[in-house]
């Protein structure tokens, strides 16, 4: 009988059905269900995921496995993982965003890494809006409260607030290891008649179907689906992490996965189908904390804090000792099998018998693609005209929720526990982990733009990865790798999926002309209100991280002294199409969305590198939201020094209005602040990269903001900027 909340098609029940050569048992539908769904199967996406880079010389595992593995020299790796808790976090915002935390730590410790350090991507409806704000209050709350019960700090991180989001809230969540590389070990079954272990929390009713549940759509009854949200317990995985630590230093284990999504069935079907192996268990050994639970519920639960493990039988005495000494629960229930089968026992009754490969690899889906209408329709709206008064259009838009400081939200994070943090958030455009062992630094990013990917999905999906890279140059960093998390509507949409396919071809060729692999990713559909149809903006959120060779290397964005020069690094272009100008200014999402330039890109991040290696760059930031005017005055506050600024000088395409050159969001460029002595040297460095370099101002004791363009002249207080991007969030968070 299939139960009755399987989602498979007809079609996919007969393929089933034809190459069992027989009808599946109660039991193994639901493990179908729950492997074949677009959560865990990226039935639709996987020919677009395989157009991404995914080799260098940096990468010792890419995507595939729990984590990416990326060689940093010296005989140390770190390890670099993404997820979404979306649908979890819309339902129940707190454990939702919770176990997002726990499971991708997991991840990491899956891979032999000990997790080093958190970032996340949030997004929500406006912050004037109370379901927002309750979603928003008990997101954070549950990152902080998990990350910090267990010692991993949250370094990094980026939110924006737009209508889209506001029933479908976004969580992504990013977690960074550190390992030495003979303790790497693999997510996939090794050996037969290794013995297979459940550590740590026991299994209940919470979870179950939840890899289902992030395979639909929100609707009315999904209030329904509160059962589906797991419930995090981060002391028990403060536990596991040491007590897995400690077994893989003594190299006890060979391989290890995450329970998360999919539980059971997803860690047995997936090592088993990846290693060429099969399975032998009985759940009836497993430790459970609800009496009377069936195989089905056993076999689907995702209940946190649970990691399956393999080992050598000669290492079981150790690797239970280990165990009793971190009073963590265990359970010995089963092997390692030759047979290509998964096989399940309960109660001496075999109740699943299936091949992991037609379990664990479901049959693409072909989606319809469709170019939605509005994209033509929005790039020919009408210029809005230039504000008269442009001091004030800049306070205004440094209140913006979505630029104003979000300091709100990090003061909640530890973000020093581990004593790591070199550049803590708020300080550079990444954050900066010192890896004491080798005398390096590791810069992690987070960086995703809705507005520009609902534009124009090629360049939009293309610029986040071209804004996290420049995030890492800025503080000093050589991008080596990338992880991607995919926010999109209903895949069975055409309209959705045309987005989906250009984010994909986008960020495929910026990854490319950059050299920048990707070890790994998620892609979450279904991101869609089915009361009213309404889909998030289409938001493809990048995880990255950088190499700093030398300490000395590190920069943050303060400007740091007076009568330095300030340049501009780029070309800047009449592109305000999605820029938070158009949106929070003149209440309009439309025109022409930035395009990426591959080349110049290469060439502004070389530079700007090199310049910080020489000691001529002394403080740099990426110009991204909100442009121009934003990214000097945010220098200018977290340095506590006025500028003065020559429009004049910056180079562009042609001739730019004002306000254009103030709030364009063009790529590939940096505000940088020069030593005043190194001035000569840097000018012929430029010429060397072949970069488009503005010597536009100069740091000054003055605490203003003076630009100038031809005759127009634009004061702003900095006390004034610092007001409005200090409470330009805090405003709307009274209330909670």
């Amino acid at each position: 009988m299939i139960p009755k909340h399987v989602s498979l098609t007809k079609e996919e029940i007969e393929y089933i059905r034809r190459n069992l050569s027989r009808e599946p048992n109660f039991v193994e539908w639901g493990m179908f269900d729950v492997m074949w769904s677009e959560h865990i199967s990226y039935k639709s996406s996987k020919p677009f995921i395989r157009l991404l880079p995914t080799e260098s010389k940096y990468v010792i595992v890419g995507p595939g496995q729990d984590a990416g593995v990326i060689d940093i020299g010296d005989e140390y790796a770190i390890m670099l993982k993404i997820e979404s808790h979306n649908h979890p976090s819309a339902i129940d915002p707190y454990n939702g965003a919770a176990t997002g935390v726990g499971g991708i730590i997991r991840d990491i410790l899956a891979m032999g890494g000990r997790p080093i350090a958190l970032l996340d991507s949030l997004r929500f409806g406006p912050p004037g809006d109370p379901h927002s704000l309750w979603l928003l209050k008990n997101v954070v709350r549950g990152i902080a409260d998990y990350g910090n019960c267990i010692g991993v700090p949250t370094v990094a991180g980026e939110v924006e607030f737009d209508d889209s989001f506001r029933v479908n809230c976004l969580v992504n969540v990013g977690c960074v290891g550190l390992a030495r590389k003979d303790r790497i070990i693999p997510s996939k079954f090794i050996d037969s008649g290794d013995l297979i272990i459940i550590v740590g929390g026991a299994t209940g009713r919470d979870g179950i179907r939840g890899a289902s549940f992030a395979s639909k759509t929100l609707g009315p009854e999904s209030e329904e689906d509160r059962p589906a949200v797991q419930v995090g317990d981060p002391l028990t995985e403060k536990l596991l992490i040491d007590a897995v630590l400690e077994a893989i230093e003594a190299g006890y284990i060979k391989a290890a996965k995450d329970l998360g999504g999919g539980g059971l069935t997803c860690a047995i079907s997936e090592m088993a189908a990846d290693g060429d192996k099969g399975v032998e268990i009985d759940i009836s050994k497993l430790h459970l904390r609800e009496e009377g639970m069936t195989p089905y519920e056993i076999m689907l639960s995702e209940s946190q804090e649970r990691m399956l493990l393999s080992i050598d039988p000669r290492y079981l005495e150790d690797i239970e000792k280990i165990f009793e000494k971190y009073d963590l629960p265990f359970a010995i229930i089963g092997r390692v099998t030759d047979t290509g089968r998964i096989i399940v026992k309960f109660n001496n009754e075999i109740v699943v018998d299936l091949p992991a490969k037609i379990l664990a690899k479901a049959p693409i889906a072909n989606r319809e693609s469709k170019k939605p209408a509005y994209i033509d329709e929005l790039k020919r709206i009408r210029k809005p005209a230039q504000p008269e008064d442009l001091s004030a259009m800049i306070l205004e838009l440094l209140s913006s929720p979505n630029i104003a400081s979000k300091s709100w939200i990090y003061e909640q994070y530890d973000h020093e526990v581990g004593v790591r943090t070199v550049v803590k958030p708020g300080q550079g455009d990444a954050a900066v982990l010192r890896i004491p062992d080798i005398k390096k630094a590791i810069a992690i990013a987070i960086d995703g733009n809705s507005k520009h990917t609902y534009l124009d999905p090629y360049n939009g999906a293309a610029g986040s990865l071209a804004e996290a890279c420049r995030n890492l140059v800025s503080v000093g960093a050589k991008p080596l790798a990338f992880v991607d998390e995919a926010n999109f509507g209903n895949a069975e949409k055409p309209e959705v999926f045309w987005q989906f396919s250009q984010a994909f071809h986008g960020l495929s060729m910026i990854a490319r002309e950059l050299d920048i692999p990707c070890v790994g990713g998620k892609v979450s559909f279904y991101n869609e209100d089915e009361a009213t149809g309404t889909a998030v903006k289409p938001t493809m959120v990048i995880a990255a991280v950088g190499l700093v060779d030398k300490y000395e290397w590190i920069r943050t964005m303060d400007l740091k002294e007076i009568g330095n020069v300030i340049g501009i690094v780029g070309i800047t272009r009449d592109e305000l199409g999605g820029s938070e100008y158009y949106y929070w200014i003149h209440n309009l999402i439309g025109g022409k969305a930035p395009v990426v330039d591959p080349r110049l890109e290469k060439i502004s991040m070389r530079f700007v590198l090199d310049g910080i290696k020489r000691g001529h760059i002394v403080s740099a930031h990426d110009i991204s939201h909100g442009g121009l005017a934003v990214s000097l005055a945010e220098m200018a506050i977290k340095g506590n020094m006025g500028v003065t600024i020559d429009l004049d000088k910056v180079p562009q395409e042609r001739e730019l209005r004002t306000d254009e050159l103030l709030f364009s969001e063009s790529h590939a460029r940096y505000i940088i602040e020069i030593r005043k002595d190194s001035l000569r040297e840097l000018i012929q460095l430029a010429r060397k990269h072949g970069a488009f370099l503005g010597l536009i101002g100069k740091v000054i004791e003055d605490k203003l903001i003076k630009i100038s363009h031809g005759k127009k002249m634009i004061i702003v207080d900095l006390g004034d900027a610092r007001d409005a991007i200090d409470n330009g969030l805090r405003k709307y968070l009274g209330g909670i």
